[in-house]
């Protein structure tokens, strides 16, 4: 079928890999044109086949499911990406959403992976309904940060992610290494950030990113 949403699946647990191709593939619109163990060969093939969706474990041998993710956005490929993990904790589910649009616990994957997919093959986000709460709070904290800092609403998504980037205590050459652009480029996005921020001084955007860093990792 021409309008099939095309599915990789990575996982470095067999059953697992096979319970979710089989629930899958129950669905006529749904196709896995892949499956992995490990998230080296999990990113050389959305690389190459370009699947719409990528189901990550986040933990898999050779790169976990966030390296996979971070290292699919530095190159620019076009897809969503839905985590699969045993973790609850917020910590996880935040970092999760930065970087892609789903989030399910293993323990309910079965029942939770087909809906999963529609939606965020619809654009929006879906997290397994133990973790709703949690989304909801992760909203409310970003939008009550970005109210009280108006100029974070102007920021565009890529100076947003060099300016968690520079929480994080990256200096420019390696955010420019990560993103595979010009250490130039990096130093016009961090002009650009201090000004809608009205950030003044040499060390103000720094200063700014660590006291924040937690508010911005969400």
């Amino acid at each position: 079928m021409a309008d099939q949403i095309r599915i990789l699946i990575a996982d470095d647990h067999p059953i697992v890999r096979k319970g979710l191709r089989d629930v899958i593939e129950d669905e006529p619109d749904l196709s896995v044109i892949a499956e992995l163990g490990d998230g080296a060969g999990a990113l050389e093939s959305i690389e190459k086949l370009r699947p719409s969706i990528a189901v990550l474990d986040l933990h898999m041998p050779k790169k976990d499911g966030f390296q996979v993710a971070e290292e699919a956005r530095g190159r620019r490929l076009d897809l969503e990406i839905i985590f699969l993990t045993m973790h609850d904790e917020p910590e996880f589910l935040h970092r999760a959403m930065e970087l892609g649009k789903g989030y399910i616990l293993k323990e309910s994957a079965l029942s939770e992976i087909v809906n999963g997919i529609r939606s965020v093959a619809g654009g929006r986000p879906f997290v397994s309904a133990s973790l709703a709460g949690a989304l909801f709070q992760r909203k409310s904290k970003v939008q009550e940060f970005e109210k009280n800092v108006p100029g974070l609403g102007a920021l565009t998504p890529t100076e947003k992610r060099i300016l968690k980037m520079i929480s994080a205590g990256k200096p420019t050459k390696i955010i420019a290494g990560e993103l595979y652009v010009h250490p130039r480029t990096i130093e016009t996005h961090r002009a650009s950030i201090s000004q809608k921020l009205q950030l003044t001084g040499a060390n103000s955007l720094l200063r700014f990113a660590l006291e924040n860093k937690s508010k911005l990792s969400d």
